[in-house]
């Protein structure tokens, strides 16, 4: 179920000729009057969320090129040293600030996600790696009929100066499993700029849950950098629609990342096996969400999920 924003949306796949999946979620979400209303003008309420880490130095430029039409930027601080909370609020006045519960990326995105009121949620990076300028090609290619915008460098017009040649090797072997085990078709698995429907997000299960009282070194499922594989192989569970824009990462401005290729590739992998093949607290509970949220068909987002549609 995945498209190229530069494949034609008509009746058919271009690539097998078969009949397209089922229409796209805003011609199948009868229960959000206020979604209808705004993709009848092609003007969706835009939400943008910004995990940061110590990123004030890098926020002045990656502000300067966000889109004035947002119609909120929710910025997650993950208790930062350096006044980047200070920073965004100078930068963009009316910005949210959401202080997440726990360490890691993960849990950053699912506490700016649960703050969202947008139509669309898209994610951005704050050290300036990727490009606000492409936020409009990712709400482009959902207005056009994808449930989940998913970028790639690795499609044509994507690329990077970052990524070393482990980390290009890791990512092409990651993404090969997860295509073969769930039939997807991604390029570019380990990329973290990905756009979605509000609606997706009790699909995801990401759930930004409570604080571990005090012990803030502790992480749970899903909460470091494994999060874009787990909203990916989930997308992927739920049958969503996916298109893959083009996307192109430069190098990081200022400060060091707190990725490692190694640790993070074994999380990765350990992601895929466990949502595949296995159970850890958390998916369970996802995975029970999800049933429930199926068998509320007509009110139900995703209808043509509901085991009669499928049957029919």
């Amino acid at each position: 179920m995945l498209d190229q924003t530069s494949a034609c949306l008509d009746g058919r796949d271009r690539m097998s000729g078969r009949p397209r999946p089922p229409p796209p979620l805003s011609e199948r979400n009868v229960g959000s009057l206020a979604l209808i209303e705004a993709m009848a003008t092609s003007s969706p309420r835009v939400s943008l969320v910004i995990p940061a880490l110590n990123e004030a130095r890098n926020l002045p430029h990656v502000f300067a090129q966000l889109p004035r039409n947002l119609y909120e930027v929710v910025l997650v601080d993950g208790n930062s040293r350096d006044g980047t909370v200070e920073v965004a609020k100078a930068l963009w006045p009316g910005i949210r600030i959401i202080r997440q519960n726990r360490r890691g990326k993960g849990n950053a995105l699912a506490c700016g996600f649960a703050a969202c009121r947008g139509d669309i949620i898209v994610m951005l990076d704050a050290d300036g790696s990727t490009s606000p300028a492409e936020i409009p090609r990712f709400v482009d290619a959902l207005i056009r009929g994808a449930d989940f915008a998913k970028g790639s460098r690795f499609i044509e017009g994507g690329g990077s100066t970052d990524l070393t040649r482990l980390r290009r090797t890791g990512n092409r072997f990651l993404s090969a499993v997860v295509n073969a085990l769930y039939g997807t078709s991604y390029s570019d698995l380990c990329y973290g700029y990905n756009a979605f429907w509000s609606g997706c997000l009790p699909l995801l299960g990401l759930d930004p849950g409570r604080s571990l009282d005090g012990d803030e070194e502790r992480r749970l499922w899903g909460d470091g950098f494994e999060v874009e594989t787990l909203i990916n192989v989930r997308i992927a569970k739920a049958g969503l629609r996916v298109a893959e824009v083009a996307s192109f990462e430069q190098d990081r401005l200022h400060g060091v990342s707190n990725l490692n290729a190694f640790s993070d590739g074994l999380r990765v992998l350990r992601t895929i096996a466990i949502e595949r093949w296995g159970n850890v607290p958390g998916t369970a509970i996802w995975t029970e969400r999800q049933r429930q949220a199926i068998q509320r068909c007509p009110e139900h987002d995703w209808p043509h999920l509901c085991p009669a549609a499928v049957a029919s």
